[in-house]
């Protein structure tokens, strides 16, 4: 009766993390996530069988086994928020942690100092703490500690969709954590553990986050789909937009002649009558706006799935001239644009991703010259580098080492830089990122002298 609750739970984890790695595909989220629900199923299963054994010398061995996979089961939930919360820097201390636990793995299997026999409960068999056994609990909560910590500061500065489904995981990993009082059972504390309840309530909280939120999808295809509905309403409004401006100069002109004939008063000013002659024309220049980020936003979705094949030698001045003929500058912004020593050079990849790639950085830089109320946009070839400087608002230090994480954001979607990274990346170059807070900003795009050996790098 007793290995009932933690072989069904431990069976749903096992097809749950077996469905999120079939319905979402193989990528590093999904696959950590399987990793965490595997290790989650052998520690409960394992303890279900234990409760049945009635041999003390075999319950002693399978309570090994079972803590060995318990020993990474704190570096697999660290590894899963490290990827969750896409901190690639975290991959050297998750590397390690892993390596701690295989070395006290090994003084498991080879020793009594990590689990030294076991203790008989009312409910079965219970591995007893060794004295090494502390050095275990310390590991289990610095990881996990500095995971939810990553997962805090992720959820405060996320946009509001993304906040809403990294707070549904940070909750339901903070409950998981709850299932840590099953450790009391190792020193002698002799209650049911009920960490396997624990586990149940978050299994349904992160169900309730996968259905009701999408928390393991691509952030760049989520994106892209709304950029992609976007298009109707958009389409929509311009269709209407035209239609107005066949319209409006009629009515103006009857409303200009029943004002001078003195037929009805003149409730609308100068200024407005002139805005309203020119209204279509801000409409079209917002829907062009508007299409543009669409634009941008499924670029950085393509950006994910790159076709190599497709990359050719292209030269970097043509694309910043495309670049600054196409981009939709606002009324007097492009005059605050000066291009210096245009040294041109060929680089290997895709033009169109290159024009991208500048469009965000112009957006980003035109943005923090307009917040600034000051500042102008250099743009420099030289020495196969392409740099972008603004001298607006700058980056504060405590947000520049995070500029290139996906959606991390501190007012836009977050998505830009991430995909000027990926582009630039795939190029076989590098993209960097220097600012002062209050004096400027500059992107360095620094492009490799040969074209990539694609083969290599897969």
């Amino acid at each position: 009766m007793h290995s009932l609750l933690p072989a069904v739970v431990s069976l749903l984890f096992l097809c749950y993390g077996a469905y999120v790695l079939h319905s979402r595909g193989v990528s590093r989220i999904s696959l950590t996530f399987f990793l965490l629900c595997t290790t989650t199923f052998c520690w409960q299963f394992t303890w279900a069988i234990l409760f049945q054994l009635h041999d003390e010398h075999e319950a002693a061995l399978l309570a090994k086994l079972g803590y060995l996979l318990i020993l990474f089961l704190p570096t697999t939930l660290y590894h899963f928020i490290a990827e969750l919360t896409a901190q690639r820097g975290e991959g050297r201390w998750v590397a390690l942690s892993y390596a701690v636990a295989g070395v006290l793995g090994v003084l498991l299997l080879t020793s009594d100092w990590l689990v030294a026999g076991v203790y008989r409960y009312f409910f079965g068999f219970y591995p007893k703490a060794g004295p090494l056994h502390p050095l275990h609990l310390l590991q289990t909560t610095a990881v996990v500690g500095r995971g939810l910590w990553l997962l805090y500061l992720r959820q405060r500065m996320a946009v509001s969709t993304e906040r809403t489904r990294l707070r549904y995981c940070l909750v339901s990993l903070l409950i998981y954590f709850f299932a840590s009082v099953d450790y009391l059972c190792n020193y002698g504390m002799q209650f049911y553990p009920p960490g396997v309840l624990f586990v149940a309530t978050s299994l349904g909280l992160i169900a309730q986050a996968m259905v009701r939120y999408n928390l393991l999808a691509d952030p760049l295809e989520v994106a892209a789909t709304i950029a992609h509905e976007m298009r109707t309403p958009l389409a929509t409004i311009r269709n209407q937009s035209r239609i107005l401006s066949r319209c409006l100069p009629d009515l103006l002109a009857g409303y200009q002649r029943a004002v001078e004939a003195q037929l009805v008063a003149p409730t609308l000013s100068l200024a407005q009558v002139q805005y309203l002659h020119q209204i279509n024309q801000y409409i079209e220049n917002e829907i062009s706006r508007s299409n543009f980020i669409v634009d941008m936003m499924l670029a950085s979705a393509r950006a994910g799935t790159l076709n190599r094949s497709d990359f050719a030698n292209h030269s970097i001045k043509k694309c910043v001239d495309e670049a600054l003929a196409s981009y939709p500058f606002e009324t007097s912004m492009r005059e605050k644009v000066r291009v210096r020593a245009a040294e041109d050079f060929t680089f290997f990849g895709s033009d169109v991703l290159l024009v991208y790639v500048l469009y965000n950085l112009f957006k980003n830089a035109l943005h923090a010259i307009k917040s600034a109320g000051r500042g102008e946009l250099e743009i420099m070839l030289a020495g196969r580098q392409l740099t972008v400087t603004d001298t607006g608002s700058g980056i504060p230090d405590d947000i520049l080492p995070h500029v290139f994480e996906p959606f991390y954001s501190t007012g836009g979607t977050g998505l830009g830089l991430a995909f000027c990274r990926k582009v630039i990346t795939a190029f076989g170059g590098n993209i960097h990122c220097e600012s002062q807070a209050g004096k400027y900003t500059r992107f360095a795009l620094s492009f490799p002298t040969r074209p990539i050996d694609l083969n290599h790098r897969r």
